[in-house]
């Protein structure tokens, strides 16, 4: 099925999905320090909501699961401020002309960081999404531990060209754009969406803008130009689970 989004030509029967989804099983992908995600029927004395246990006609099940821990998600910058913001409210358009760039990041001391020259280098069109997938890009993304391993990052002067260029949804195959122990700076986080105070939002702060974390893009997707549909479940909350797809233009 073909389709035309902005002007571009898709194959909408061809998508290419680049979410980790979430299980309850030693192979979800973990950061922060939480427990993996919990998946159990719903249990009413000795009923039980599951068709294979022969006491309900419906698999009936509760779910807890954290979505900056536990999978693919995308935020907005109510996840850093005092007042609260909604990623169902900031994110109204769910199309958008993408790039997908590859980045192995620098070594600086003790950490691995994605700087701005890394970065300036691969944006070289208007875009409005931008998909970073760095490397080494082992299958093991889909299902590592990341807490307390010191993940690679972006610099603040990273998050700040990308911010400049435009670009208002940034995706990352990483937990966070920010390091790990940063003492709570957050500085791309705050980099990216403007935010000057936390606490007093600023009239230029970019409420629209959003940041997806924890990504997989195998091997066989090529760099360069994509439409990205970017989908969120509705929940009033400051991030939401997602399912980021692409397709080939």
């Amino acid at each position: 099925m073909l389709a035309k989004i902005n002007n571009f030509e898709i194959d909408l029967s061809k998508p290419i999905d680049i979410s980790i989804p979430l299980t309850n099983t030693e192979e979800n992908p973990i950061a922060w320090y939480i427990e993996k995600p919990v998946i159990e029927p719903v249990v009413f004395g000795d009923w039980i909501g599951k068709v294979s246990e022969g006491k309900s006609s419906t698999n009936f099940n509760n779910i807890f699961f954290n979505p900056h821990g536990h999978g693919t998600h995308t935020e907005c910058l109510g996840h850093i401020t005092n007042d609260f913001y909604s990623i169902n409210q900031s994110l109204k358009q769910f199309f958008f002309f993408a790039k997908l760039i590859t980045i192995e990041p620098d070594k600086i001391g003790d950490d691995f960081v994605i700087t701005k020259e890394q970065v300036s280098v691969l944006i070289n069109e208007k875009t409005e999404a931008l998909i970073i997938r760095t490397l080494p890009n082992q299958k093991e993304k889909k299902s590592k531990k990341y807490s307390n391993t010191n993940p690679p990052y972006l610099s603040e002067e990273a998050a700040i060209f990308i911010r400049e260029s435009e670009i208002q949804h940034l995706l990352i195959d990483l937990p966070s754009v920010d390091k790990e122990h940063d003492e709570g700076k957050l500085l791309a986080h705050k980099a990216f969406w403007n935010v000057k105070d936390t606490h007093n939002l600023n009239s230029d702060a970019r409420l629209n803008a959003t940041i997806t974390e924890m990504i997989y893009v195998s091997d066989e997707i090529e760099d360069g130009s994509y439409i990205l549909n970017l989908q969120i479940a509705s929940f009033e909350n400051d991030a939401s689970p997602s399912k980021p797809i692409l397709y080939k233009i």
